[in-house]
């Protein structure tokens, strides 16, 4: 077989998985809290990599790279911030927000921020809210888009439009099928293959360019010395916000819906304990190989026209027909294990938040999928019309929710109660200010649009704050128990 129909035959057969995979959520789908939490059962082996896997998406096998392509070792600081970003969420954020959520029955973020607020504040709040919500995720899946129309196009010299839309349609299906459990035994799945491809593809690398040693010596022959360099070839205050820079990514972990509705729906203490270290050794893996990849790919592919085909380069170079179409399906799972998640979420954020349907639970149900139908569209149509870098548009989304809802999730989970329109100017300072510097070109490490953003809307809800509730203190910080 050529290699395009042993390609072909992969992803067709990995694709009728996911969507039996959906078929068998539908059947434990019956309300609300099933499509949106799982009915909040969710074991650690489950939650782990489908939280890990949601995390990363498309820019971590194909952004990632191409970053360590293009500006060598101090893509480090990423990597960094990334697993930061991730410790700091299943170890401190992860046990409050599961015990604050089951405490006060949420099922979406935007419950999460709208507690305690009455009138036209809670108005004003939900509509900003959930604007934000499903603004930043149609960018964010239209990253997606972007990536899957890049695989199947490079893959089978399809038009870039026929990519993208085969990429969605697939994507819908089983998310429309099982809600929460589908997305999130999916991207189990997906996050396992991404593991794999990022073990094998840097391991093949290395042993392509001559082990540790030659790996050393021709990244010295092919790069120059600001890509040697850790932090870009800077010095002091400039070499110093490259460093912060990239940690500051992390910030981002923390007001993302999709990962924090993982938290939401743990089954117990005991499966959250478990899920961490499982999430923890992932992440190693995977953003640990993806970084080397790049590297390894400036020695091998030095003269690549684009920096996030430097994945693809590397499979078609270093792996037989049959391991290139698991790999290709890696990056496949990386997109989808992201696009499926936020599309339920953006779903949750109008069918639920906004209450349409809520008091009948079929018609509920109807009005999630119908409005899931409705953003894939919308997000097919962002990424047709409106091309862009995948890494620039994930790395918007990503600083942009992050410190519109980040800096509440740390306040209001550490016990401190805060004035309903402090609330409110916080969501909508960190956004705004996060929108308004995206536009401007950034100093090197791109440390103030990631880090002021979020220290603005902190700010403002700690100048909101009313008083310390013992009841929000004891749901909050109380020690997590052992059963």
């Amino acid at each position: 077989m050529e290699r395009v129909q042993i390609v072909l035959v992969t992803l067709v057969a990995y694709k009728l998985l996911l969507i039996a995979i959906g078929f068998w959520a539908s059947r434990r789908t019956s309300n609300e809290t099933d499509f949106f939490l799982g009915g909040r059962g969710l074991g650690p082996v489950v939650a782990a990599i489908s939280y890990s896997s949601s995390a990363s998406s498309a820019w971590t096998l194909l952004g990632m790279s191409g970053l360590a392509f293009t500006v060598g070792l101090s893509a480090l600081w990423l990597v960094a911030g990334s697993l930061l970003g991730m410790v700091v969420a299943w170890w401190w954020v992860a046990p409050r927000m599961r015990r604050h959520s089951l405490a006060h029955n949420h099922v979406t973020l935007t419950d999460f921020v709208l507690q305690g607020s009455s009138g036209s504040v809670r108005l004003a709040l939900l509509g900003v809210s959930t604007a934000i919500v499903v603004f930043s995720f149609v960018l964010y899946v239209a990253a997606q888009f972007q990536g899957a129309g890049n695989t199947f196009a490079t893959t089978f010299d399809l038009s870039m439009t026929s990519s993208i839309v085969t990429g969605a349609l697939i994507i819908m299906v089983y998310t429309l099928l099982g809600g929460f459990w589908a997305v999130s035994v999916t991207d189990t799945l997906q996050g396992l293959l991404m593991a794999a491809a990022a073990v094998a593809l840097p391991v093949a690398a290395l042993i392509a360019v001559g082990g540790w040693s030659g790996f050393t010596a021709g990244l010295q022959a092919t790069v120059t010395a600001d890509q040697l360099s850790f932090t870009a070839g800077n010095a002091g205050l400039m070499g110093a916000g490259v460093v912060l820079g990239g940690i500051a990514i992390g910030l981002g972990t923390f007001g993302q819906p999709h990962l924090l509705i993982r938290f939401m729906a743990l089954r117990d203490d005991r499966a959250l304990a478990q899920a961490r270290w499982i999430s923890a050794a992932w992440y190693l893996v995977v953003f640990g190989g993806i970084f080397f990849l790049g590297l390894a790919g400036r020695i091998l592919h030095a003269g690549l026209d684009n920096p996030e085909n430097v994945f693809f380069a590397l499979t078609d170079s270093l792996f037989p027909p049959v391991l290139g179409a698991i790999v290709l399906a890696a990056v496949l799972s990386a997109i989808m294990s992201t696009a499926d998640s936020q599309l339920l979420v953006a779903a949750s954020a109008i069918a639920h938040d906004l209450g349409l349907g809520r008091k009948h639970a079929a018609r509920s149900l109807l009005v999630s999928r119908l409005t899931i139908v409705g953003l894939v569209a919308l997000a097919v149509a962002v990424a047709l019309l409106l091309p862009e870098k995948i890494f620039s548009r994930v790395l918007f989304a990503w600083i942009a929710l992050g410190s519109a809802f980040g800096p509440l999730v740390f306040v209001r989970l550490a016990g401190v109660q805060v004035r309903p329109v402090a609330v409110l100017l916080s969501v909508i300072s960190g956004f705004t200010l996060a929108a308004v510097l995206a536009q401007f070109p950034s100093a090197p490490g791109s440390l103030i649009p990631r880090l002021l953003p979020f220290a603005v809307a902190l700010l403002v809800l700690w100048l909101g704050r009313a008083r310390v509730a013992q009841s929000a203190s004891s749901v909050a910080g109380q020690p997590a128990s052992r059963g």
